[in-house]
């Protein structure tokens, strides 16, 4: 059996085409998070944006053998998100607000904007899940990830051994591995080793 998780997005696309529906379940696993924040970010609503991202889905897998995608596998499922969301706003005589503000506007044919997109969905889809630690386990991950403590200077500051620094660290990467899934959890990995 094919390790899915380690298929790239292109080639996850291409076997999708021919049907495998494993690699239709790797895209679900891969984006279902990040795209329900997206909706979820524009509709305010968690019921609707869960239904309409459930629709993508279902609408990907339906047609899996017509559509041709033209950009990234990411840049099309946000765009396609997007285009519902507005169905949503044209449908309750919304869009009117948006268009005059240009605020729906953007560029997801850009590499670089799906990567930007995606790597804020992330970071706050993080946050949140750093939010619902126990307080001993959140400030302890937090002094070291995002103000860049050592093991040691955390274990002075907060009088504990850096052996229930180092347990509490494990246990917070631990937490997140479980709550993002893998592919979210290697991308905030990864983010954090570049910073």
């Amino acid at each position: 059996m094919a390790a899915f998780g380690k298929f790239t997005d292109n080639e996850l696309t291409f076997l999708l085409k021919d049907g495998d529906h494993a690699a239709f379940e790797e895209i679900f696993k891969r984006y279902n998070k990040l795209l329900f924040l997206y909706a979820f970010k524009k509709l305010q609503d968690r019921e609707l944006a869960k239904d309409l991202v459930q629709d993508v889905f279902t609408w990907l897998w339906d047609n899996h053998r017509d559509y041709n995608i033209k950009t990234t596998l990411c840049g099309y499922l946000y765009k396609t998100v997007l285009n519902k969301v507005f169905d949503i706003f044209k449908h309750n005589e919304i869009i009117s607000k948006y268009v005059d503000s240009g605020a729906y506007y953007i560029n997801i044919d850009n590499a670089q904007t799906d990567y930007l997109i995606r790597e804020k969905d992330i970071a706050l889809l993080v946050d949140q899940e750093i939010a619902t630690m126990p307080p001993r386990m959140r400030e302890i991950f937090e002094l070291k990830h995002k103000q860049f403590y050592t093991t040691k200077d955390i274990a002075g500051q907060l009088e504990i051994s850096e052996h229930t620094v180092s347990t509490q660290l494990k246990r917070a990467l631990k937490h997140l591995r479980i709550r993002l899934g893998t592919y979210v959890y290697l991308l905030f990995i990864i983010n954090s080793l570049i910073k």
